[in-house]
């Protein structure tokens, strides 16, 4: 008696489809792989330089075929970018700043004149 009361019509079933994926997720490494260098060249930091070419090579070993096709930049050019901040911040080592320039201020007060 159950079958007869039954109301739902087989013609009007509508299969269930998964919703797609979003696109627009950004992922974390790739974040990190491209901001780090630029943190590592503004500080000289040389540990966040390190940090950055960690971050840059786990991100480009670990892309995927559709990260690939979804990203605006290949996953090497990370890996230049962060070897790059990483020569800028072991630059003074090998080129260190001239000794004629002070690293100072404009605005501190001027040296004390000798007496004459």
């Amino acid at each position: 008696m159950a079958s007869t009361k039954d109301a739902r019509r087989p013609d009007l079933i509508v299969p269930y489809q998964e919703p797609a994926g979003k696109t627009d997720n950004p992922e974390l490494s790739s974040t990190l792989s491209s901001t780090l260098p630029m943190a590592a060249i503004f500080m000289r930091n040389r540990y966040v330089g390190w940090a950055a070419v960690a971050f840059s090579l786990q991100s480009w070993l670990g892309e995927s075929e559709e990260t690939q096709k979804s990203a605006s930049s290949p996953g090497y050019f990370a890996v230049g970018m962060s070897l790059m901040s990483l020569i800028v911040t072991y630059l003074p080592l090998f080129l260190p700043p001239s000794p004629g320039l002070q690293q100072g201020s404009s605005t501190e007060a001027p040296a004390p004149v000798p007496p004459a």
